[in-house]
């Protein structure tokens, strides 16, 4: 059982650097695997330590080359919800995907508002409405991303771990 664990492990840690991977890339805007590979470690990680630790380590590695901005708070804020909302609900589906992006756009975008809007219900307002085209290709690559680690993860698990 120990081998099995182990290997399995090897196979999440190789799945979030992968997709990690993908943001050093050029990739349309906001079209990055970062919301999935946050909800895809809390749903498959075993040891839930892991599956907080591994994403935000790679994430802030991967940021060590892409640089951090003003809102990385309140990225690492959003991706830490959404870890916890695969740890919770122990499956991906359209549903955990869709309250994980939208989680990820509010808290996201309330960093925006509060670092530079003014802080009115316009502001607000604006902030989000203004935000609303990047939240259409952050879904696209959270639904994306979602689907090719969600089927990925279970052919390898089927052929290789031997664990469906």
């Amino acid at each position: 059982m120990t081998l099995f664990k182990n290997k399995k492990l090897l196979v999440l840690v190789a799945f979030v650097l992968v997709a990690v991977l993908f943001r050093l890339v050029p990739h349309i805007p906001n079209v990055t695997p970062i919301t999935a590979m946050a909800l895809f470690s809390g749903v498959y990680f075993t040891n839930k330590n892991y599956a907080f630790i591994i994403p935000l380590s790679a994430m802030f590695l991967s940021d060590l080359f892409l640089g951090f901005s003003s809102i990385s708070f309140f990225v690492y804020l959003a991706f830490i919800l959404v870890g916890f909302i695969g740890v919770r609900s122990k499956k991906m589906s359209i549903k955990t995907i869709l309250i994980s992006s939208i989680s990820f756009f509010i808290i996201t975008n309330f960093g925006v508002w509060l670092l530079a809007y003014p802080k009115t219900i316009d502001g607000l307002l604006a902030c989000y409405t203004l935000a609303i085209p990047f939240f259409r290709n952050a879904l696209i690559g959270d639904l994306f991303f979602s689907a090719v680690m969600y089927y990925s993860f279970a052919f390898v698990s089927k052929n290789y771990l031997k664990t469906v």
